[in-house]
């Protein structure tokens, strides 16, 4: 649907500025993924990290003419600015009254977890009769729903939209957007409680989604669910389902579990029926049975409820970044095949700074169940590609084949399937490309990333790069508006991958990034990464190089300052950022604050070659309280030499103190900006509990053995069974990062969850462990350490800290990135 500029003034209740012709399609609020900028509406949204009006001219250059905006800016004469006081109230009352126009059933879903699984799911379940519109991947916040919302379209017969809450008044907002009249509860834990004071004060707050639904489905077993249903506004029918009562309205009278399904029998309002999933895991089975009430109750009937739920298939949750064979970088996505989740993989690939001259290549399936003619389907795909800067694209499927005229890339091919391409000389003849490989499931596109992954160690580290953004946040939340974050990505990037890590964090626009030595900073740039970079540990012998890439030395002592500004001066350099280290009390390195203090500002102020962007110094015990009066010195101490530095100069100079622990610790002490090290890879200083596990170290079981009692393992006999035994041997050793320490049952990993303990001394390459009892099989994944197994059950059994841990896994473990 295409609203007039003139429409949405008067929907938002905006004051309009200029009079361009304008029809609006497209709603943008990130300035950085941009399409059809003729048909876009920017909205200037303002958060405590950033500002969007910011981005309006170059949008302006980019194309866009239309503009949402809640401050003063140059306006051009021929571009549209709607006026309002907020730009975020005015995005997601537009989208309410988009949805005003639709009397169609409309589901509403959320839950602590499981709403995009039930989402898809669902969607998996009826799309084959009706056309479905429904959110991108989880686009459930405050900015993903009225987006989701704004995609409801002449063709939609369905909505289905999730919603997602982190704290208190946020949920009422979100109800007046999706208006659903079907409610879907999926189940009660413990994500985002932290801004609660307690579990049933989080479900009230979700239950305002349904104060309006027709019906809501929900876990009647659930105590908490049952007594805040029982107390809301809820006037509608109830659709509970339940393993225990027989009268509930949706009754689950047996699951039976298979090796690799489910089989589910049920009574719907006195209607038997059953079906079986793929799938054992209870998660599953639980999604499995909230989407049978939804289904059945939009219309499925009890055969076609069974004959769909059978071929249920995975939902992709990540988009995983993997090196390739002959120099190629692989983006695969290859799990579904819609329009929406094409636009997003795109955006992401797009959004990709590469200096290496990559060719953007798309190798896609034919996309099924879209609600749109082949030729409609056809044109949508290629704009989206042509928008994102695509330079081959590869067809793979009848469909895509019979309107390859509608594809307009020039280097394009089709094939009829999979196998005809991978015999292909297109196939053959991939190298040096960025590849973005998405398709239907149906399409085995996972082979396709087989035989082009490269192929190395069978011992993976495992990046979430979601869990990285989510920790940046989380820390964020508790900084003032205003603070500036440095961070911390040195030593690869604790080991996670420092150039994948940069990449996205300068997508959300972190103020600075800081690694070791300059060469670390070199290796960003080369890979496009642009951000300001700090380097922390400068060598003399790197001047030049930091001069070339634009890198900003921290400054600790005399001698280097002397030796840094001969070299800007032999260059013609002026006015170099520099990062005055002052040693408050860690005596590592740094000018003493008082007594260095008026030496330093007489040298800074008698040259041009430097110039102080930031001072900083370093807590030496933020993460224990027993250290407080410590830093209280320390804050003092440093607060002194920071101000008479910048008492010195008129120019605007950085302050910074606060560590990761700090953050959280001492939000008085935040300063200008703070610099985020351990938190960002998802650990708390504080307690050493787990934020959001961004790395996953896992390997696999290459042969097991029966051993028998009196038997020992490995070398030098240090471990001797003491009775009959199932041994492993996995491909991991102190070479690749596991510590000898762990070895003659010093430690333990996981093998289908259970615990197997690792026996005999670890060699370099291998490592045996001991599965008895556990059922299990050569080519099982095993976690060394994870989401299931935190680091830090690592680290304190080997008496260190985390970042030893993290730091000390081997280049030669493969790297493997992906996004939630």
């Amino acid at each position: 649907m295409k609203y007039s500029i003139d429409q949405i003034a008067t929907l938002i209740g905006a004051r309009r500025i200029g009079t361009a012709e304008g029809n609006i399609s497209f709603l943008l609020t990130d300035s950085r993924s941009l399409s059809f900028p003729e048909e876009t509406l920017f909205f200037a949204l303002c958060t405590r990290h950033g500002n969007g009006h910011k981005y309006i001219e170059d949008l302006y250059k980019r194309g866009v003419r239309n503009f949402v905006v809640s401050e003063d800016i140059d306006i051009k004469c021929d571009a549209n600015f709607l006026v309002v006081n907020d730009t975020l109230a005015a995005l997601q009352r537009l989208a309410e009254r988009h949805r005003d126009e639709f009397q169609i059933p409309v589901v509403g879903i959320t839950g602590s977890n499981g709403k995009t699984v039930v989402k898809e799911w669902l969607y998996q379940l009826i799309m084959p009769s009706k056309n479905v519109t429904r959110s991108p991947r989880s686009y459930n916040s405050q900015i993903g729903v009225p987006l989701s919302v704004w995609l409801l379209n002449e063709d939609s017969e369905v909505g289905l939209f999730e919603a997602g809450i982190s704290k208190t008044d946020e949920m009422s907002r979100l109800a007046n957007i999706i208006q659903p009249t079907i409610g879907i509860f999926t189940c009660l834990g413990q994500a985002h409680q932290e801004n609660f004071h307690s579990i049933e004060e989080k479900c009230r707050e979700k239950f305002c989604l349904f104060e309006n639904c027709k019906e809501l489905i929900y876990p009647a077993d659930n105590d908490t669910v049952f007594r805040v249903l029982k107390g809301s506004k809820f006037k509608g029918e109830k659709l509970g389902w339940s393993t225990t009562d027989s009268n509930a309205a949706f009754y689950v009278s047996n699951i039976e579990k298979g090796e690799n399904s489910t089989r589910i029998t049920y009574n719907f309002k006195g209607t038997d029926g059953e079906y079986t999933i793929p799938y054992i895991s209870e998660a599953s089975i639980e999604n499995s049975i909230t989407c049978a009430v939804a289904a059945l109750h939009l219309g499925l009937t009890t055969s076609e409820l069974a004959d769909r739920m059978t071929n249920l298939e995975p939902v992709a949750m990540r988009l995983e970044v993997k090196n390739g064979r002959n120099g190629c970088m692989l983006i695969n996505d290859s799990y579904n095949s819609d329009l929406a989740s094409l636009d997003i993989a795109l955006d992401f690939m797009h959004r990709r700074p590469d200096k290496r001259g990559y060719r953007r290549t798309l190798i896609l399936s034919d996309i099924e169940q879209s609600g749109m003619t082949a030729k409609e389907l056809c044109r949508s795909v290629s704009d989206l590609a042509v928008s994102r800067g695509i330079d081959k694209f590869i067809g793979i499927g009848t469909m895509l084949k019979e309107n390859a005229n509608l594809i307009k890339i020039d280097n394009s091919s089709f094939y009829e399937d999979t196998e005809a391409f991978l015999d292909s000389k297109d196939f053959s003849e991939l190298h040096d490309e960025l590849i973005l490989i998405k398709g239907a499931r149906r399409f085995s596109f996972d082979t396709i990333t087989e035989q082009l992954v490269e192929k190395v160690h069978e011992t993976t580290l495992e990046v979430n790069l979601s869990a990285v953004v989510a920790n940046l946040n989380w820390y964020r939340s508790k900084m003032k508006p205003g603070t500036k974050m440095v961070c911390m990505i040195k030593a690869d990037g604790y080991g996670a991958g420092a150039i994948e890590i940069a990449k996205t964090l300068q997508d959300h626009r972190v103020d600075y990034l800081a690694v070791a030595v300059a060469d670390e900073g070199v290796a960003l740039r080369k890979a496009g990464i642009t951000a300001n970079i700090m380097i922390m540990n400068p060598e003399m012998t790197a001047f030049k190089t930091m001069f070339d890439y634009d890198l900003e030395p921290e400054v600790y002592s005399f001698r280097l300052l002397d030796a840094l500004r001969h070299a800007a001066r032999k260059e013609g350099i002026t006015g170099l950022p520099i990062h005055i280290k002052l040693d408050t009390g860690m005596h590592r390195l740094g000018f003493h604050p008082i007594d260095d203090m008026p030496q330093l500002i007489d040298y800074l102020k008698h040259q041009n070659a430097l110039t102080p962007r930031s001072v900083f110094s370093h807590f030496v015990g933020s993460d224990d309280d027993v250290f407080d009066d410590f830093s209280q010195q320390q804050y003092d101490l440093f607060t002194k030499g920071a101000d008479a530095l910048q008492g010195a100069f008129s120019h605007h100079i950085l302050r910074h103190i606060c560590n990761s622990a700090g953050i959280e610790h001492f939000p008085e002490r935040q300063m200008d900006m703070c610099r985020l090290g351990l938190g960002l890879y998802g650990i708390n200083p504080r307690d050493n509990s787990i934020i959001n596990n961004v790395s996953t170290l896992k390997t696999t079981i290459l042969q097991l053995r029966h051993v028998k009692a009196g038997d020992s393992i490995g070398y030098s006999r240090r471990t001797v069974l003491d009775k009959d035994s199932l041994i492993a041997a996995i491909p991991i050793g102190y070479a690749d990062g596991l510590n000898r320490h762990l070895g003659n049952r010093g430690g333990y990993c996981l093998v289908n969850g259970k615990k197997a303990e690792y026996v005999g001394n670890i060699c370099m390459d291998v490592c045996m462990i001991d599965v008895t009892g556990i059922d299990c099989q050569e080519g099982d994944s095993v976690e060394i350490f994870g989401n299931e197994l935190p680091i830090t059950e690592l680290s304190d059994r080997l008496d260190t800290i985390p970042y030893e841990v993290l730091t000390g896994i081997s280049n030669r473990v493969k790297r493997v990135y992906y996004e939630e």
